[in-house]
């Protein structure tokens, strides 16, 4: 994700796939409906207005009905909504716009807030889309996302993965990689975002097999899209190979299997002369020492060896 050159995903593929769900996304979306609730509790927080806000990467009206719902769409002042999507079945109307997050159709300066629900884990050119999003913003607009992070769906990987050796005598990219939360928040500070921050959160899932994770993954439009995945279909032989090393290998007493979706939130700001800028390096007046009550010792004065700190 380091530029524009390096494609990891098919977009064509993603599109595909969210074409594909949105007949049925309403019987599929409890996480993105999930993930909302968290992305406007955070909103609900921000004491100020965002009249113009846009959806990028929406899912039907899930993030506009999460923010109705909740109250906080009057109550943040947000009097324009734009639902931006790759695909027409997920780009409600009245003000719903086909967009690829790669290349944002957006004037510059022209939304005090732009929203992600799980989308941007699919984007190739991450710190592009970042800039973007930051060149969209007006001065002091909010960037609010969520997205996939690495820790999600280990076990499914390393089911997928066993079956495919066993079966096949080989293995291919069957679950799409994801961003580390570490590196998030250093994209946002090349994006040119004030006061970045990024934190991670669990939502563990069960199922009675790996079947029926496999059919929310696919109508949520979460399926495979990584450019080197085998264009064949997995044989029926290593997806039953699969589910019965996932129901073998973490299964709990109940017999349920769960699944792990790792969610990245980044927030940030575009940069504005109001906003806290951090103190110059030398410039406290106050004394760590002091207030800690110790002796201050300084890299000179180090006395024995020096141990390696622990990671």
């Amino acid at each position: 994700m380091a530029g524009s050159d390096i494609l990891v995903f098919d977009r064509g593929a993603v599109r595909a796939h969210r074409r594909r769900a949105a007949a049925q996304f309403a019987g599929h979306d409890f996480l993105f409906r999930e993930v909302a609730l968290r992305l406007v509790d955070r909103l609900a927080d921000i004491s100020r207005a965002f009249p113009v806000a846009l959806d990028l990467g929406a899912r039907g009206s899930v993030l506009a009905e999460t923010l109705h719902g909740e109250g906080v769409r009057a109550a943040r002042g947000i009097a324009t909504l734009v639902e931006a999507a790759p695909v027409r079945a997920f780009a409600h109307a009245p003000l719903g716009l086909v967009a690829d997050e790669e290349m944002l159709p957006i004037a510059p300066a022209s939304c005090d807030l732009v929203l992600s629900n799980l989308s941007l884990h699919w984007v190739n050119d991450l710190p592009g889309a970042l800039l973007q999003i930051r060149q969209s913003l007006k001065p002091d607009g909010l960037f609010l996302g969520a997205m996939l992070g690495g820790e999600t769906l280990p076990e499914l990987r390393s089911a997928l993965a066993e079956a495919e050796e066993a079966v096949e005598g080989g293995v291919s990219p069957r679950v799409s990689p994801f961003a580390d939360v570490r590196d998030l928040g250093g994209l946002l500070q090349r994006a040119g975002f004030a006061l970045p921050v990024t934190d991670a959160d669990t939502i563990r899932v069960t199922y009675a097999d790996a079947f029926g994770l496999f059919r929310d993954l696919r109508g949520m439009g979460e399926t495979n899209a990584v450019i080197e995945r085998r264009r064949t279909a997995l044989r029926r032989a290593t997806l039953l190979r699969a589910a019965e090393i996932y129901q073998a290998r973490f299964a709990g007493p109940d017999g349920r299997i769960p699944a792990t979706f790792q969610v990245v939130t980044l927030t940030g700001w575009a940069p504005h002369e109001s906003q806290q800028k951090p103190l110059r390096p030398g410039s406290a007046k106050a004394r760590l020492a002091d207030a800690l009550g110790t002796t201050e010792i300084t890299t000179g004065d180090k006395t024995g060896p020096v141990r390696p700190k622990r990671v």
